[in-house]
């Protein structure tokens, strides 16, 4: 057999403790079973084979920990049809599968999404001694949820949280179940009750329920996750920043937001963290944000535009209007252009500061083409004159605009757009 490097000397003390064996006559299964598992998790599984077929070819009769260990591998490793086949080889043998034989057998059921074998194997599970284990009930949940057949996905999860057994697979799943086919509502008490429960410990978990809070617009709830998430020290994966782009489309420019994810599939210095921070801005954790920002504008690397804009919307959101001020004028010191995001959160900084002055020299740039004209940044206009109380700049703005992108059904309808592709994202996640 050939195997990984790194399992050299275990792997030879079992082969060497095997052969000993059929040479004295001694054969002990469990080591059979130990051995061939350990190849299963190397995913050597031809080696597993060799070995099942020697402990066979010397006269010896595997029990149901040899047929559990090279199933589950099977299983593991997605090649269910074998798996199946020695199941049928272990039954004909005439030994009975345990609850552990039976379990990854359900898990092969799902993942060739067969729900009418899944369905007798755990039946079957009824028959032996003890309770069905949480493996088999949650890979049913599954196949249940995959096809929206909600009560019976409800039944065996009341069951489980009824003994206390539900984990965080079980409420993930629930939550997908209801999310998928628009139960809103429960997707969200379950995500709070996983809360509650302390069951929310792993990327994926903090995914859900941040994903369902988000559709449900709890997003100051998001924020708070993700600070929890962040505290613990778990890294943010790529399904947590699928949620959070999606989250900041509901309050932040679909132009800033494209510039995020841009730096972020680049793999900008420091985009990830401008990411959470302008998440945390966003549902107003300023104090967080204040902190994060202090941090990446006082590296010694040199910073990308982005990074200028981040620090300018966040540094505005919290009422630091100065230090938003200060760098704007720290990126035109460092030669770099700035952009329609740019120009974005400096006329939002003035409308906070009632800078009116500021407002119309930009407006004025907008206006006669000297910055591109942008959806986004008249209405930043408009909303700007209205934070600085000029309501009457504000009306011949949004007039502007108007005749700019023709109609406000156009508008409306872009709006709309962007609002569902936030929707449909949240339910890929």
């Amino acid at each position: 057999m050939i195997l990984h490097s790194q399992s050299y000397s275990s792997m030879e003390l079992g082969q060497e403790s095997f052969q000993s064996s059929i040479h004295s006559g001694r054969t002990f299964s469990p080591t059979f079973s130990s051995l061939i598992g350990c190849c299963a998790r190397l995913g050597q599984l031809s080696d597993a084979i060799d070995v099942y077929q020697d402990l066979v070819n010397s006269g010896v009769k595997p029990n149901e920990f040899v047929y559990g260990s090279l199933i589950n591998g099977f299983v593991e490793n997605g090649r269910v049809e074998e798996a199946l086949k020695y199941f049928h080889h272990m039954e004909e043998s005439g030994i009975s599968a345990n609850q552990i034989v039976l379990s990854s057998l359900l898990k092969a059921y799902g993942k060739v999404d067969s729900l009418d074998g899944a369905k007798v194997l755990y039946e079957r599970l009824k028959d032996l001694e003890g309770a069905r284990d949480i493996v088999a009930s949650n890979s049913m949940i599954d196949l249940y949820a995959d096809r929206g057949m909600v009560s019976e996905a409800e039944l065996i999860f009341e069951k489980l949280r009824a003994k206390g057994w539900a984990n965080e697979i079980t409420y993930a799943t629930m939550i997908y179940l209801y999310k998928s086919v628009g139960m809103l509502d429960e997707a969200i008490d379950i995500a709070g009750e996983m809360k509650l429960s302390g069951l929310v410990r792993d990327c994926s978990s903090f995914n859900k329920v941040m994903s369902c809070y988000a559709i449900n617009g709890q997003l100051r709830e998001c924020g708070e996750l993700l600070h929890e998430m962040v505290t613990r020290k778990l890294l943010p994966d790529v399904g947590t920043f699928k949620v959070l782009f999606t989250i900041l489309k509901k309050g932040v420019s679909i132009e800033a937001v494209t510039q995020l994810e841009s730096s972020y599939h680049e793999g900008k210095p420091y985009s990830r963290q401008a990411v959470i921070t302008t998440v945390f801005s966003m549902v107003g954790m300023h104090a967080l944000v204040l902190e994060s920002c202090e941090k990446f504008t006082k590296a010694d690397v040199k910073l990308d535009s982005f990074l200028y804009n981040v620090a300018i919307y966040a540094y505005g959101a919290a009422g630091e209007i100065d230090k938003a001020l200060n760098m704007f004028m720290r990126m035109q010191d460092e030669d770099l252009e700035p952009d329609v995001v740019t120009y974005i959160n400096l006329v939002r900084c003035y409308g906070k500061a009632g800078m009116v002055e500021g407002l119309k020299r930009i407006y004025s740039r907008l206006k006669y083409e000297e910055i591109e004209p942008n959806h986004s940044l008249y209405k930043a206009v408009m909303d700007a004159y209205t934070d600085a109380n000029r309501h009457d700049l504000a009306k011949l703005v949004s007039q502007e605009m108007r005749y700019e992108f023709y109609s406000e059904q156009k508008t409306g309808s872009e709006t709309k757009d962007e609002s569902d592709e936030a929707t449909s994202d949240l339910d890929d996640v």
